[in-house]
């Protein structure tokens, strides 16, 4: 038995759940989260309580019933908390900046990089160096997080480029010239 599928998860307050068919809305203050979910996996709403179970121990279901009961436990955390993925910039003259919603990053190209945040998204700039991407959607919010990451990846012999906040980048060594 799955050890994570197995633990229900609860419903705070203010947190209102409905499953039609395999269609699941949680409608909490924070915003609205909805998905369809694999037919499959049997969901259940008793009290104040979604129980997540499988049909039978194949390798198919032992699959789903953690990865559904994770994301049923991650839109009810967001709609109530919200997620945020922090990044930083990390080398001379790389600089973020918020003009309107959108986000200008300036990391050593020719043009300045402007991310465009989709709806449910937004983003914070705290210092120059420091970029807070904020949502509901656990999935989103780090989708987004790569993206942006992905404009100038940290190399390894300086480790300049755009990191998350903690990652840590293996340096390597450089070339050495001949004697």
């Amino acid at each position: 038995m799955s050890r994570i599928g197995k633990k229900p998860i609860a419903i705070p307050e203010g947190v209102d759940v409905k499953l039609d068919g395999v269609v699941l809305t949680v409608k909490g203050p924070k915003g609205t989260l909805t998905r369809t979910l694999h037919e499959q996996v049997n969901v259940k709403i008793e009290g104040s309580e979604i129980i997540v179970e499988r049909p039978s121990d194949n390798k198919l279901h032992r699959a789903l019933h953690g990865t559904t009961r994770s994301v049923i436990a991650n839109m009810v955390e967001g709609v109530t908390n919200g997620f945020s993925k922090a990044l930083e910039l990390v080398g001379v003259g790389y600089r973020a900046a918020k003009a309107g919603n959108n986000l200008t990053l300036s990391v050593g190209y020719s043009h300045p990089v402007e991310i465009t945040p989709e709806q449910g998204i937004e983003f914070e700039v705290p210092a120059q160096t420091q970029i807070i991407v904020r949502g509901i959607d656990k999935e989103r919010v780090g989708q987004i997080a790569s993206e942006i990451r992905a404009v100038r990846k940290p190399e390894p012999y300086k480790g300049k480029g755009i990191r998350y906040q903690g990652e840590h980048v293996r340096r390597k060594e450089g070339k050495t010239g001949k004697k």
